[in-house]
């Protein structure tokens, strides 16, 4: 890549999770190691963002780009080595974005959850970004970094460790948070573009080809309340696991295709963990009254009014109180369980995906030459397949506990 003026360009600076991002980078870089600027459409709102997060964020500069605008947008990705994008629905003002980056060979990292733009990114862009060794790397948040990273870490231990494949890992979520108004909109724009429809497609996004049923079977989404004996407590659908599953199911696909496979058949499915049948049928009922709310113009008018606004989110306190817990249990072809944990403090949607966000985006700036697949992977690629243990090891640094074992 030809000398950019930046290594990492902050998009949607002035969004609620933007400027976390924003303060995240104040707090944990150094001029002498990162050139980094913030980026969006209202430069007095972007001063201000600047002057808030401190000394720390004196040297970046301010680039002003509308999505909408796409000569603004080529001209703020041609400076930078990676864009990292917080500026949701994606699918409404990311697309022009992700296609300047793949034009001028600028790496990317975003925090979307919306699975069906992931896959019209893959059609568009897969081929491209992939002869030429660009890292476009969406769902580096919440969803789906604990997904997809502890299931990778959970196979490879297995296939290291243990000498065998891996027939499925399950995961099994706690956490304690707050939303955010751009995740609720984002949310509602699935829901009225029909997305959601598209999102019941279990290998959404894996490279296309003939599934066998067990393959099926270990991959199918729940859709009970049952006791679950691996983990000895009752569980329910994970309400990401629309999301988290497709990306850990990406990873598989790609993998088998660079002769990385997890395993023969393997399957991948998520979970919420809960203490009594009676909390999960009950919660299991409140998700199905949610779903069927969404999916009427009428109830989306009712949440809306309830919801924050794009910009607002939950208070401090709630956000530092809030945590995570996400549990792997990964099975072998043999039958012998290796389990995982990815867990941190902080609310799940706010605090733990800034600090997965922005050390994705590091990884990429800082540690680019140990990256799995060396320098020529590109492509539309998953938290696993483009950055695997080089941010599992950025994320132990930065206090989230990222750990394997049997």
């Amino acid at each position: 890549m030809p000398e950019r003026q930046y290594d990492v360009v902050l998009y949607g600076a002035t969004g609620f999770t933007g400027r976390q991002t924003v303060q995240y980078f104040a707090r944990n870089t150094r001029p002498d190691e990162l050139r980094w600027a913030i980026a969006g459409r209202n430069p007095q709102q972007l001063a201000t963002v600047k002057q808030q997060a401190g000394e720390g964020a004196s040297g970046a500069d301010i680039i002003i780009a509308d999505a909408r605008d796409q000569k603004a947008v080529d001209a703020m990705v041609a400076k930078t080595r990676i864009l990292l994008s917080t500026a949701g629905p994606f699918s409404l003002y990311g697309s022009g974005i992700v296609d300047a980056c793949v034009r001028l060979k600028t790496h990317y990292v975003d925090i979307t959850g919306e699975t069906p733009w992931v896959r019209d990114l893959i059609d568009r862009h897969h081929a491209q970004a992939a002869a030429d060794g660009t890292r476009i790397v969406p769902c580096c948040g919440f969803d789906s970094i604990p997904a997809d990273l502890g299931a990778y870490l959970v196979v490879r231990h297995m296939q290291q460790e243990l000498g065998v494949s891996c027939r499925q890992v399950k995961g099994y979520y706690r956490f304690s948070g707050g939303l955010n108004g751009g995740t609720f909109a984002s949310a509602l724009n699935q829901n009225q573009s029909g997305g959601i429809a598209r999102m019941q497609e279990m290998f959404l996004l894996n490279p296309p080809r003939e599934r066998s049923e067990d393959e099926k079977r270990n991959n199918h989404d729940s859709r009970s309340a049952q006791f679950d004996p691996d983990i000895h407590a009752w569980t329910v659908p994970f309400f990401m696991g629309m999301t988290n599953s497709r990306i850990v199911r990406r990873s598989a696909g790609l993998f088998e295709q660079w002769q990385q496979a997890y395993g023969p058949e393997f399957g991948y499915q998520e979970f919420q963990k809960l203490k009594s049948g009676l909390r999960a049928k009950g919660l299991l009922l409140s998700l199905g009254m949610f779903q069927l709310t969404m999916r009427n113009g009428l109830g989306r008018r009712f949440l809306k009014a309830l919801a924050p606004n794009p910009g607002q989110g939950p208070s401090e306190k709630t956000m530092d109180n809030g945590f995570f817990q996400c549990e792997l249990v990964g099975i072998a072809t043999d039958g012998r369980k290796v389990r995982g944990e990815i867990s941190d403090k902080g609310d799940p949607g706010n605090r733990a995906t800034v600090k997965l966000l922005c050390e994705s985006a590091l990884a990429l700036a800082l540690n680019f030459d140990f990256l799995p697949g060396g320098a020529r992977r590109g492509g539309i690629l998953t938290p696993a397949t483009a950055l695997g243990d080089v941010v599992a090891g950025r994320l132990r640094k930065a206090g989230m506990k990222v750990e394997v074992g049997q």
